[in-house]
């Protein structure tokens, strides 16, 4: 008998607390106050409607669909020159602030990890036309001899980009 009456209060509350959130949750939001400029707008002007972008629907987004054997991921990837010689490791890609990709930073060097060095080259010196499958490696149009002559990529600090002959276009960002 006791448990039937504390079940019964317990229900009685949440019925109570469900209602007035029920009736929170339809209330109308308060309209903000127009502003100003709005308030001494002489009454001649028609007034137009104020439309709240929050309560307007969002366009759909677009989807496309990319198969299976035409992307795959770079980040990792091993890079060969055309000699078949190994140039090292894709390890970041570098955009300008048009979000255009400028650049591929290769982990180039070294045994393990030990002794390597990031170099920073020209996207337009890869090649990914023989990429089919994850085990497939990015050409690069350099050899090794102009790679290891390129300077270090160290973050925050301006970036030398190597370029196949003819093929890099500056940077104008300073203005």
């Amino acid at each position: 008998m006791r448990s039937r009456i504390i079940v019964t209060l317990v229900a009685g509350v949440l019925v109570t607390a469900a209602g007035v959130r029920a009736a929170d949750d339809s209330a109308p939001a308060p309209s903000p106050s127009p502003p100003q400029a709005a308030q001494a707008a002489p009454k001649e002007q028609a007034k137009e409607p104020v439309k709240d972008p929050a309560k307007e629907p969002s366009p759909p987004p677009s989807v496309t669909v990319i198969g299976a054997r035409d992307a795959h991921g770079i980040l990792g990837r091993d890079v060969r020159s055309s000699a078949n010689e190994d140039m090292g490791r894709i390890v970041d890609v570098i955009v300008d602030r048009d979000g255009k990709v400028r650049a591929a930073v290769i982990d180039f060097g070294g045994f393990l990890g030990v002794g390597s060095r990031k170099i920073v080259v020209d996207w337009n010196a890869l090649r990914f036309s023989g990429v089919s499958s994850k085990t497939d490696s990015i050409s690069l149009d350099l050899n090794k001899q102009q790679v290891s002559a390129a300077p270090e990529y160290k973050e925050d600090t301006p970036v030398i980009v190597l370029g196949a002959a003819g093929s890099l276009h500056p940077w104008d960002y300073e203005h």
